[in-house]
């Protein structure tokens, strides 16, 4: 599995949501959870204080990496998602997002979320898997 920075900061409020639940289990269990880089950039960059920072980059440094072979073709699948919503009416809030798209694919992985943008990533391109 992989999860959208949208799911980590459910999961680091407490909020009690889907994806804070979800994600805590999958923890609590040790399974299979995958950390893109842009997923690591996007939680660490939201950090309140340097403290909070190291604290974050601690509890994210025990995930493991999603490190493709290809992240120029990953880059190239993502501009084209983006670019097949605009061409259907739908602009992502965040380019980051079809990225992230992007890596669950090539993975082979679901994605987790509680960023609403992924429901319409999802059906326009049905290969990327939601959970």
């Amino acid at each position: 599995m992989i999860a959208d920075s949208s799911a980590w900061v459910e999961l680091l409020r407490r909020t009690g949501s889907r994806s804070d639940i979800q994600l805590q289990q999958v923890l609590r269990r040790n399974e299979r959870l995958l950390l893109p880089a842009v997923v690591y950039q996007e939680v660490l960059q939201g950090a309140r204080n340097p403290q909070d920072f190291i604290r974050l980059q601690a509890q994210l440094d025990i995930v493991p990496r999603f490190e493709p072979e290809d992240m120029h073709e990953i880059s190239r699948q993502a501009a084209l998602l983006y670019a097949r919503c605009r061409w259907r009416g739908f602009t992502p809030r965040s380019p980051n997002d079809c990225l992230i798209a992007a890596c669950a694919i090539e993975a082979g992985e679901p994605l987790l979320y509680a960023d609403r943008d992924f429901e319409i990533l999802a059906s326009i391109e049905p290969q990327l898997q939601l959970i």
